[in-house]
């Protein structure tokens, strides 16, 4: 499906800048924004954070697996939060709508973004590390997206114009 007919959906690491590109990608195209994360916490009437240490990690992704399988929109700009690329069936469904864009960040870059790791509602496995959450995730995303972006260097502005033009290319 082409970006022109179907959404945009951006994935990656926690602090790639996935929600504040995507409000202005969805400015830039006249198109509505949908924030996975979001729209969890506001149906579940908790944080993130709070989900995960209540149900665990294992059945949140199960929980947010079945939030994105119910997803409907059309012509959306939509963030999604970065563990879903752990559900196969989740990123199929995201990719029959649309475009999934890999924001891509590199290590050092996303350390130093990431200010309260503890408590943004990262899922990752109790006690695992930052850097092994995201050699694990790497090529997860990779592999699910129809285009990357590489992010470093540019502002936010600079992001929503390389992926405007790897859009492009898709569309």
């Amino acid at each position: 499906m082409a970006a022109s007919e179907g959404n945009i959906v951006l994935v990656g690491m926690p602090g790639v800048g996935k929600s504040t590109a995507g409000v202005l990608l969805a400015k830039a195209l006249s198109r509505a924004f949908v924030d996975t994360d979001l729209l969890i916490q506001s149906r579940e009437c908790r944080r993130l954070q709070d989900i995960i240490d209540e149900i665990g990690v294992e059945r949140f992704r199960a929980l947010e697996e079945r939030y994105v399988l119910t997803f409907e929109y059309r012509e959306t700009v939509v963030a999604t939060g970065g563990s879903v690329i752990y559900s196969e069936p989740a990123i199929a469904h995201l990719r029959r709508g649309g475009v999934v864009v890999y924001l891509e960040l590199p290590y050092a870059d996303l350390v130093r973004r990431i200010r309260n790791l503890d408590d943004r509602g990262v899922v990752r496995a109790p006690g695992q590390s930052f850097e092994a959450l995201y050699e694990e995730r790497r090529p997860l995303y990779e592999a699910a997206a129809d285009v990357t972006v590489a992010c470093a260097g540019l502002d936010h502005e600079g992001v929503v114009a390389a992926a405007l033009q790897a859009i492009g290319r898709v569309a």
